[in-house]
């Protein structure tokens, strides 16, 4: 199979990421075979790898869909200062994507950006919104919980002093999450750490 005949093949599955080996079970072929065809690919300027095995099919790949696919088979979304960042609540960005996940806390590099990924527990995995191709978000009072119930086990003060919530800011959504965290002792130092960073003029937050 030409690796042109490849392409627009794997470009009718309206896919942007893809394994090696789906990109097999797709054409037809072998593993090693569909691994020398994405690396014709890459010589041509067609498809990109982003990490070993993992594949963007279409180089204007956003950076923002591609947790999902590096937790696998656990689910991901963006979350903690990136989301903050996308949300124009705070102004720096950082360098790293954030992502939150109920696998474990690792960090990964891709050809795109590098992804700091933090486990979060399965009954606090919600908060989010998105798809598969435009990647899943923190909403904005899950990003300022996420925060928070990072930091808080690290110790000391926990503060957000450039952050500028939206003039829609649900505060019993956080309450909901707070709630569900079963640790008696976290709860308590996440529950301080949100009434610090939350410390506003309640007139600015719409309930």
């Amino acid at each position: 199979m030409r690796p042109a005949d490849a392409l627009g093949d794997l470009l009718k599955t309206k896919r942007s990421i893809m394994e090696t080996g789906e990109v097999a079970v797709r054409l037809g072929v072998s593993t090693s075979h569909a691994s020398h065809i994405l690396d014709s690919l890459q010589e041509a300027g067609l498809v990109l790898r982003l990490r070993r095995g993992l594949w963007a099919i279409r180089m204007d790949i956003d950076p923002y869909i591609v947790p999902p696919y590096l937790t696998a088979p656990f689910p991901a979304y963006t979350s903690f200062w990136s989301a903050l960042a996308r949300h124009g609540m705070i102004e720096q960005v950082p360098r790293s994507i954030y992502v939150a996940s109920p696998g474990r806390t690792r960090r990964i590099n891709t050809s795109v950006g590098t992804y700091s990924i933090h486990h979060i527990a399965p009954e606090l995995f919600d908060g989010f919104e998105g798809s598969n191709e435009q990647g899943y978000l923190a909403i904005p009072e899950k990003a300022v919980f996420d925060t928070v119930y990072l930091l808080a086990p690290r110790g000391g003060e926990i503060r957000l002093p450039e952050l500028e919530l939206p003039k829609v800011f649900r505060l019993e959504k956080i309450e909901v999450w707070t709630s569900r965290i079963k640790p008696p002792r976290l709860r308590t130092i996440v529950t301080r750490g949100l009434d610090r960073v939350l410390a506003i003029d309640s007139s600015l937050v719409h309930q």
